[in-house]
């Protein structure tokens, strides 16, 4: 394990599904790889195939990434997700005075910033620079266009610090260009000893579907981000193939700062696939507790710790790796808000290390709940109740609470004592679906 403490770089996808990239079993566009630079990383770092978001929706994952605690502890991420009727409000986002994360990091000696997606609520009551940020350039809501970087209400919806200031250029490219800026000028500082933190946190591969080709379509889709007479599968792999290409300007800037031995280079989703994703072999998506809703990419990459070549079936979600990255960076954790997320740091050192890690969720959307113990997993979705082995049954069609009713009750209950921990879910609470069965089938 290195000595010194890791710069670290938490790159999130939007939306993206399991299968999208290559290293994923991911089939090849029609340009080619969708995304070699990804697989280059994975294939010299460690790449988890048993990893989850902490939702499968954005805002309350996010919730759980800046905090490394069960998203449902806090009234904000009980929107799913946090829409943008939300601007102006005091109640629905990511508390200033709530260790996060960054504020963590920070009080530790890193720098801070995040170049991308923010979904935590708005300003003056919110913001990335009340929450442990030092730098911010995005946008605050959960989705935007790509060209105009308007919001779904058609307002202009892109940051820099609390300033909304107009930028031209392609969403995806800009946060890949402001990050590569930012390790430029961090670097004299993290050689002398001054490390830092960026969250590079990008809107692809989320609607609307525009490549960087794209931009007559902007004026098209103002009035309807969800693009929903819009889209393919090529488009989509378009998207993320932009979203690689400068992942991999990131990893040359680091490689020519001499930074990338000692930098820890974490890649995930914030939830499942939505409509032009590959979640094979998982069934759902996003919105769903079935594991095409919830199992995403995960790939870490730290040449100075990390051997190449590994692969993990460790459980773990979210929130632990941004427990990793407070051990990682040992900025110890406010007693006061204790972490619900556990250090990854054995498996990083081993790939063949694991241990029991149950992982719980809940969702207001059709009333779900999910436990996964083990191979087990219970899932409940719209009162009914199942039971499924996960390495026999992926794609979770095999029910067999009938057949071990006794294995069901048990982890039913388990699920119920973790839950009567938590805080009930607000009678307020809103569920925000961008489409039905009214404009495409269901899955």
């Amino acid at each position: 394990m290195a000595t010194a403490r890791p710069n670290i770089i938490f790159i999130v996808a939007d939306d993206l599904g399991f299968a999208d990239l290559g290293c994923y079993g991911g089939r090849d566009a029609e340009f080619g790889p969708v995304s070699p630079v990804l697989d280059r990383l994975a294939a010299n770092g460690l790449k988890f195939t048993q990893g989850y978001s902490n939702s499968p929706v954005c805002s309350p994952t996010r919730f759980a990434l800046m905090t490394a605690r069960y998203q449902y502890r806090l009234r904000g991420a009980a929107e799913e997700p946090i829409n943008s009727k939300s601007r102006g409000s005091t109640t629905l986002g990511l508390p200033p005075e709530h260790p996060t994360l960054p504020s963590l990091l920070r009080a530790s000696g890193y720098r801070t910033a995040l170049m991308g997606k923010w979904h935590l609520g708005y300003p003056p009551a919110f913001g990335p620079l009340r929450s442990g940020y030092e730098e911010f350039f995005g946008p605050m809501a959960g989705g935007v266009d790509y060209f105009t970087h308007c919001d779904s209400r058609g307002q202009h919806d892109l940051w820099f610090g609390e300033e909304a200031r107009t930028e031209e250029g392609y969403l995806t490219d800009l946060i890949s260009q402001r990050s590569v800026d930012y390790i430029e000028r961090m670097a004299d500082g993290a050689k002398a000893g001054t490390p830092f933190f960026l969250s590079m946190h990008y809107t692809a591969p989320h609607w609307p579907w525009e490549t960087r080709d794209d931009e007559a379509l902007a004026q098209e889709v103002k009035d309807n981000l969800f693009h929903l007479h819009g889209g393919n599968i090529h488009t989509y792999r378009r998207m993320i193939h932009h979203m690689d290409e400068g992942i991999g300007q990131v990893v040359e800037a680091l490689r020519a700062q001499g930074l990338l031995d000692n930098t820890l280079i974490v890649f995930t989703s914030d939830n499942g696939g939505e409509r032009f994703s590959d979640n094979w072999p998982l069934v759902g998506g996003k919105m769903d507790l079935t594991e095409g809703g919830i199992r995403v990419p995960w790939i870490a990459h730290w040449p100075a710790a990390i051997a190449p070549g590994g692969v993990s079936t460790q459980q773990c979600m979210t929130m632990d790796w941004s427990a990793t990255m407070l051990d990682a960076g040992r900025a110890p954790a406010d007693p006061a808000c204790p972490l619900d997320g556990i250090s990854l740091l054995p498996v990083l050192r081993d790939a063949d290390h694991s241990f029991r890690r149950p992982l719980h969720w809940r969702m207001n959307h059709r009333g779900q709940r999910a436990l996964r113990d083990g191979d087990w997993k219970y899932l409940r979705v719209d009162g009914n109740d199942y039971l499924f082995n996960i390495p026999a049954d992926e794609r979770e069609r095999a029910n067999l609470g009938r057949r071990e009713p006794v294995r069901l009750q048990a982890l039913r209950e388990a699920w119920e004592a973790w839950n009567a921990g938590m805080p009930p879910i607000p009678e307020d609470a809103t569920v925000s679906l961008g489409y039905s069965v009214k404009d495409m089938p269901q899955r």
